[in-house]
């Protein structure tokens, strides 16, 4: 069973969620909260596998609330609800080592997938998300496209294989059984791959393949 905390200032919002997610056996809200900070005490005392944030909340944001959760539940991965109206938070939380962005107004499939991939170790970044993360991030598409394959050069074959299939959506599991490799291997080369790369997370290895075009309908 997937254990969810599920934080949002609105309550329509926060039902309606709930609802989608109720539909999926294998997953359970466990806590509500309205605010950043009673989501960092919930998660505490609940201790859930993934986190759902709104970005902005009263009292302390969801950009907060992540960088909370990363110290005291780590085990814990944080998604962010978001709108199109919030590309500039959706630019600044690429650094709050979240594991994906998901949007509200979305197909309600891809926030059940979105869940149950970033519960398996996966990012969870959608392609309508990932386009608007990358135009966000300034720079003509082509020349940011150029930057993302120069800085991807040094990786072995195998390597950019790992990072094209992470860019995908799998986890470590799912990418090990397709390269018919155990899962160890899989976290050696996701974690040299983010060394080498100086990058904090998956989701922002997730955005560089999807710029270098590695995704099959990037």
């Amino acid at each position: 069973m997937i254990r969810v905390l599920l934080a949002d200032d609105e309550t329509m919002i926060r039902a309606g969620v709930r609802a989608i997610l109720a539909s999926d056996p294998g997953i359970e809200v466990v806590a509500e909260a309205g605010d950043g900070h009673e989501a960092v005490e919930l998660a505490r005392e609940h201790r859930p596998d993934v986190v759902l944030l709104d970005i902005r909340m009263p009292r302390l944001d969801g950009l907060g609330a992540a960088e909370e959760l990363r110290l005291t539940v780590p085990d814990a991965a944080v998604v962010m609800l978001t709108t199109f109206s919030e590309d500039t938070y959706i630019a600044r939380a690429l650094g709050s080592g979240v594991s994906g962005f998901l949007l509200k107004s979305g197909d309600p499939r891809e926030l059940i997938a979105g869940v149950r991939a970033v519960a398996g170790g996966a990012a969870a970044l959608s392609p309508t998300v990932a386009r608007r993360v990358i135009d966000t991030l300034g720079g003509e598409r082509l020349t940011r496209a150029a930057e993302a394959r120069t800085r991807l050069e040094p990786l072995t074959g195998r390597e950019r294989e790992v990072v094209a299939l992470l860019g995908a959506g799998l986890s470590n599991q799912e990418i090990a059984d397709r390269m018919y490799v155990v899962e160890g291997t899989v976290k050696a080369h996701v974690s040299a791959v983010l060394g080498r790369l100086g990058l904090r997370n998956r989701v922002q290895l997730a955005v560089l393949a999807y710029e270098a075009g590695l995704l099959p309908d990037a």
